[in-house]
């Protein structure tokens, strides 16, 4: 782990060696971390697990020269984001008319739409994660990680350097926030 840690903090340093010499070491992190939020895509999305953590990796690798990653936990908040990012450009680029637009295939042998996300809802949510951050930056940041790469709240609270109860109350906060914006409750 320790050796996990120095490696992240040398990749802004511009050593393109050092990408290579991490990827092995959280490959299978970051898979697991991918396959989380991939398993709530709807069924016959194009885009596997491994493929999201390859782009994740590579845009923050990409980017690194001058990127430091304090700790361990703040490398994987960025792949949290890096991921969150891909997934809605792509939901992005589905919704557009050159794409089909409105236009879906549907798979009637493996329909489930109680499981299904469609595009429309993640850049929904994303907007509102947006609007989330600038009322409340803590609390966006929480559901960035524990949506995008499925961090449990403890974690999250040790990466961003508070209290648990305090994560507790902002996920709580946050929840209410997303829940009320996304369903138009009051």
């Amino acid at each position: 782990m320790a050796n996990v840690t120095q490696i992240i903090s040398q990749l802004g340093c511009g050593d393109p060696q050092t990408a290579e010499l991490l990827l092995p070491l959280v490959y299978s992190e970051l898979r697991k971390l991918a396959a989380v939020r991939l398993a709530d895509e709807r069924s016959g999305y194009s885009l596997q697990a491994t493929g999201l953590v390859h782009e994740a990796f590579l845009r923050l690798t990409s980017v690194a020269n001058g990127q430091q990653w304090n700790s361990r936990g703040h490398f994987f908040a960025a792949a949290a984001q890096a991921m969150r990012r891909i997934l809605v450009d792509r939901a992005r680029s589905r919704n557009c008319e050159v794409h089909g637009g409105d236009w879906r295939r549907v798979d009637f042998d493996q329909l489930d739409p109680t499981t299904s996300v469609t595009p429309d809802q993640l850049v929904d949510l994303d907007e509102a994660l947006t609007r989330l951050a600038l009322i409340d930056p803590i609390a966006g940041k929480m559901v960035e990680i524990r949506y995008f790469s499925g961090q449990a709240v403890k974690e999250i609270a040790t990466d961003l350097g508070i209290s648990t109860a305090t994560a507790y109350r902002h996920w709580e906060y946050a929840r209410a926030w997303l829940h009320s914006e996304l369903l138009g409750d009051s």
